[in-house]
């Protein structure tokens, strides 16, 4: 039983290297376009508006803001239950990070 457990470690590690080694390979192709660009001196509209679209894909971010936005709902779904200041001023701080991150 030990061994199974230590195959089933060393199958999650490589899913977690080759989950992280393509998303490291996203964001360099990201980088890669928008140095070239610079480089180039065509930093015309179509190739910002691809930029964008890439940085906005990136899978941190996104994880990020999708936990933000569900401790916002959850702490706008508990707030009649728990009249705190703390907690409401938390999800006012959470809100205007989501807003101003977009």
């Amino acid at each position: 039983m030990n061994r199974d457990v230590r195959e089933l470690d060393v199958q999650e590690l490589m899913n977690a290297v080759s989950k992280s080694v393509n998303e490291l390979h996203q964001e360099i192709e990201t980088h890669h376009l928008l140095v070239a660009s610079v480089l180039e001196q065509k930093v015309d509209e179509r190739r910002l508006e691809k930029l964008q679209k890439n940085l906005a894909l990136c899978p941190r971010e996104a994880k990020l803001k999708a936990v933000i936005h569900e401790a916002i709902e959850t702490l706008d779904e508990s707030r009649k239950a728990f009249k705190s200041k703390k907690l409401e001023a938390l999800r006012k701080k959470l809100t205007r990070v989501l807003i101003d991150a977009e």
